[in-house]
């Protein structure tokens, strides 16, 4: 997997992420480096995590599955990113609240990096740098909760639905690419 395709990759993770950030902003009364820091180190680490979690598991099956391991990724890639577009297309309110409290990041955290782990299950399967892309996706995700925060905090919710439409969509771009790859159509 190119760095290309990989911080491609991170950035739609990302998106989640920042959609979340921009609610928490959009809540908050004054917005501090501190608390843009501890948001962006809760989504930014857990979308490290993940896909780390996933690799070690995705490793366990490797040999059993290579024959279809592109079939794999491109069905995750495309179902997740079809989730993020539905989200971003559906007109359901939510409530934002400016809480950094343990609890409530932890829950917030692991719910917007689901989608890294199955991310990291295919990395199993395709030849990527692990700690290249995971540190790309943790570094990227940090970076964009923090900007997250501010835009929130300064513009509401106007970039939200936006910015996970995008990132479903990059997702499933990424997967159609490795699908075609696979398959020889495209280099």
């Amino acid at each position: 997997m190119s760095v290309f395709t990989i911080l491609t990759l991170a950035v739609g993770l990302a998106m989640d992420a920042f959609a979340v950030s921009i609610c928490k902003g959009l809540a908050m009364k004054k917005v501090t480096a501190k608390k843009m820091f501890i948001v962006g180190i809760w989504f930014g680490g857990f979308q490290a995590l993940m896909p780390t979690i996933g690799y070690v598991l995705g490793v366990q099956f490797q040999d059993k599955i290579t024959a279809i391991d592109h079939w794999i990724a491109f069905v995750l890639l495309g179902l997740i990113g079809v989730n993020m577009i539905k989200e971003a297309l559906s007109k359901e309110d939510e409530h934002a609240d400016d809480s950094l409290a343990f609890r409530t990041m932890f829950i917030l955290a692991i719910a917007t990096s689901i989608d890294a782990l199955a991310i990291g299950i295919t990395f199993a399967f395709l030849k990527v740098n692990l700690a290249m892309a995971v540190s790309s996706i943790g570094i990227i995700t940090l970076v964009l909760s923090m900007a997250g925060i501010k835009i929130g905090n300064v513009f509401g919710v106007k970039y939200k639905s936006k910015a996970e439409l995008a990132g479903g969509i990059i997702l499933i771009l990424l997967g159609i690419k490795i699908l075609l790859e696979h398959l020889g159509i495209v280099n």
